[in-house]
């Protein structure tokens, strides 16, 4: 999954796409065509967030 910097544009890519939010990090899904998959934020606590160095 790329992170990118906005999900404006990601929400516009396909008409599958959904922007869900999960624990406060918004992920857009796309079934139909999985390289549309996106993240943006990171909760405290997880590999991604550079809060728990």
């Amino acid at each position: 999954m790329k992170v990118l910097s906005s999900l404006a544009s990601a929400k516009r890519r396909h008409a599958d796409c959904q922007v869900v939010k999960r624990k406060g990090t918004v992920y857009v899904i796309c079934k139909s065509n999985p390289k549309f998959k996106a993240r943006q934020g990171a909760t405290p606590g997880t590999r991604l967030s550079k809060k728990g160095l």
